[in-house]
């Protein structure tokens, strides 16, 4: 059976409650969190903010450099959650296989759906006019016939927008698809495919196999999944934590590897208190530490183990220093990798 995938993904989500709920910002470069004082980092950011070059996760000083008049605003977690669940019950009308990814996205499979005689995209465009006179906020929709290829497709008409792409048109669509556009593929793994001339998808071809096992590893077979529109992955409703961590950025660089050292029990108290609270039957398989340097250059460290150990933080903390080269660290993070249920290692997603 050919499935039918839509992919709901709200618009500038928590600026966008915030605009609603106070229409004077609509018009104004609004980012939600991103302290001035605690060198912050912007959580979210309005489309008028976008158009200055500010983005989520910049740092906030960067981002006042960019757009000098932009509001900050603390954000409000609870209204965020709010909107989220009524979201959520209004997806829940459409289908009972759902998959929430965040507060602001979902997976829907409609595969089977009677709903307007079975059509995936008047599904879809049914849930975006109910979610706008339910809640007042827009939300963009990818349907295609797989999760790849409609996330990929929501992004294609945002804002508030609805972008299909029929089983027929996969082949002509991923023929013009930019590598970095396949989720997981970061800046550092499009440089290095760039590097080997792969730009658009069919680029991967052209690359001996034994050459992208070599470079990839096992990323590698998913690349040629991905890069011919393959993605046989299901809609999952209980979605299984691959992590918990906690991480901190300091209000002024730490200089020191015995400063850093200091930061780690608290850190790792903090981890031991979000773990009890997740309350989760997964295993730890792994502990890992990042640092990221006054540069906003960052690296990880990681190593198998089954408990937040301070021993074993301590010695990762030595090698990411080292390989700082002197650099001074203004943000700690610490977590732990978590197994699935039956104990099996986690498998890789893009």
């Amino acid at each position: 059976m050919q499935r039918k995938i839509i992919h709901i993904d709200m618009d500038c989500f928590f600026a966008a409650v915030e605009m609603r709920d106070n229409p004077t910002l609509c018009d104004i470069p609004i980012a939600i969190g991103g302290s001035k004082v605690a060198r912050g980092v912007i959580g979210a950011c309005n489309y008028p903010a976008r158009v200055f070059g500010v983005r989520s996760a910049m740092p906030t000083a960067q981002a006042l450099k960019l757009c000098p008049h932009l509001l900050l605003l603390p954000g409000s977690m609870h209204k965020y959650k709010a909107a989220s669940q009524q979201i959520m019950q209004i997806l829940a009308r459409y289908s009972d296989h759902i998959e929430p990814l965040s507060l602001d996205e979902a997976y829907l499979d409609v595969s089977e759906s009677p709903l307007h005689q079975g059509s995936a995209t008047l599904i879809a465009e049914e849930i975006r006019a109910v979610i706008l006179a339910e809640t007042g906020l827009t939300a963009s929709a990818g349907v295609a016939p797989n999760k790849f290829l409609a996330k990929i497709a929501s992004d294609e008409r945002k804002p508030d927008g609805l972008f299909v792409i029929r089983p027929e048109q996969v082949n002509d669509f991923i023929k013009q698809l930019a590598i970095e556009k396949i989720p997981g593929i970061g800046p550092k793994t499009a440089k290095r495919l760039h590097d080997l001339g792969v730009y658009v998808c069919p680029d991967i071809f052209a690359l001996p196999l034994a050459q992208l096992v070599r470079q990839f590893g096992a990323f590698s077979q998913l690349l040629l999944e991905r890069c011919q529109g393959i993605d046989h992955r299901v809609i999952s409703s209980q979605r299984q934590r691959k992590s918990v961590g906690v991480e901190h950025t300091y209000s002024e660089d730490i200089q020191q590897l015995e400063q850093c050292q200091a930061q780690l029990p608290g850190l790792l108290e903090t981890l031991r208190q979000r773990l009890e609270r997740q309350q989760t039957n997964q295993p730890i398989q792994k502990l890992g530490i990042k640092l990221k340097f006054n540069d906003f250059q960052q690296t990880t460290v990681e190593q198998q183990a089954q408990q937040p150990s301070l021993a074993v933080l301590q010695q990762l903390l030595v090698t990411a220093w080292q390989r700082g080269q002197g650099r001074s660290v203004r943000l700690i993070g610490i977590q732990v990798g978590l197994a699935d249920q039956d104990h099996r290692q986690l498998s890789l997603e893009l």
